[in-house]
């Protein structure tokens, strides 16, 4: 009795310590990405002892967060299996109607909300498209980015456009509260909002359900079109406001602004550990691999490496974060 009573103690307890050590080996994994970022900001310090300055971290921060901003609505479309490639052709329209509303005298939030408007405008008539039509997303959005970058182009004849001389305006985009840029504020707002959408509202339910199984989730009830339609219409009104804040920052709208933006919003959506197909992923994930790639091309400036060298380490780490992902995948099927 004593005999079999100690066994069962034992078995107990190494099944506890089994379960204790397999969630720690879990948090390790999942957390894999921050603990990178951490390690890379070691290193960084270590062979850049500029980079822990307080004037390189805002201006990482700075340069970081348009891009941020822009990531955090490709993450919503991402989890509904869409892709949004026009997000660069849509920032760049609205920073230059912004730039054009303000140049006769219209009122800054009057002139930022409607550039935010065209944005989510554009957007949702991308995801409308694709959702209500049946159309590939890469496709209706790859037509979007060649025509809204057209129409940017026509608004000025390629020239840019002064956005006046409004002192609030360009506190937007170049103002700090201390060390900390304000479009630094702006970019862990709108992941918080984001998360809180997500992670808190009905309306995040359905897009993780829409991005697990479209079929399965409008067979349930589920508004899955209107769903698609405005996780597309955020992410174009996110870049928008990106758009935006670049023109606030540099006072003119600048129709060749952020090309390749598409690219590096994607990059940061699947090294944040989003799944491509839907259905996984969240927006801590990107906002934590936006800062990890400036993080790395800003130490890659400060140790005089070129630009080309950037390009090859970027892809290297994206192949990495693609492979990290798939074993967390695995490790959660065979659990």
């Amino acid at each position: 009795m004593t005999t079999s009573l100690g066994s069962t103690v034992a078995s107990t307890t190494g099944k506890e310590r089994g379960g204790r050590s397999r969630r720690g080996a879990d948090l390790i994994v999942k957390s894999n990405l921050l603990l990178v970022f951490l390690a890379l900001c070691v290193v960084a310090s270590l062979l850049a002892p500029q980079f822990l300055t307080g004037r390189n971290i805002a201006n990482l921060l700075q340069q970081s967060s348009l891009t941020g901003i822009v990531a955090i609505g490709m993450t919503m479309v991402v989890l509904t299996a869409g892709i949004d490639l026009s997000v660069g052709s849509v920032a760049a329209f609205g920073g230059m109607t912004v730039a054009l509303l303000m140049a006769p005298g219209m009122p800054v939030l009057p002139a930022i909300l409607l550039s935010l408007a065209i944005g989510a405008a554009f957007g949702a008539v991308m995801g409308g498209l694709s959702a209500y039509l049946s159309l590939p997303s890469f496709m209706t959005t790859l037509a979007g980015l060649t025509a809204i970058r057209g129409l940017t182009y026509l608004l000025t004849d390629g020239k840019p456009a002064q956005a006046g001389e409004s002192e609030v305006f360009q506190l937007l985009g170049g103002g700090f509260v201390g060390y900390v840029p304000i479009v630094g504020i702006i970019f862990v707002v709108v992941t918080l909002l984001a998360a809180g959408v997500l992670r808190g509202t009905t309306f995040g339910e359905y897009v993780y359900a829409v991005g697990s199984n479209k079929e399965a989730a409008r067979l349930s009830g589920l508004p899955v079109r209107g769903v698609i339609t405005t996780v597309f219409a955020v992410s174009g009104g996110l870049a928008a406001l990106a758009g935006v804040l670049l023109t606030s920052r540099l006072t003119v709208g600048q129709p060749t602004a952020f090309s390749g933006l598409e690219l590096d919003a994607i990059a940061a959506v699947v090294l944040g550990g989003t799944n491509l197909f839907g259905g996984r992923g969240g927006v801590f994930g990107t906002f934590v691999a936006v800062l990890l790639l400036s993080v790395l091309r800003n130490l890659c400036n400060l140790l005089g490496l070129g630009s080309f060298f950037q390009m090859v380490v970027t892809g290297l780490i994206l192949l990495v974060a693609l492979v990290l992902n798939m074993l967390i995948e695995r490790r959660g099927a065979r659990a």
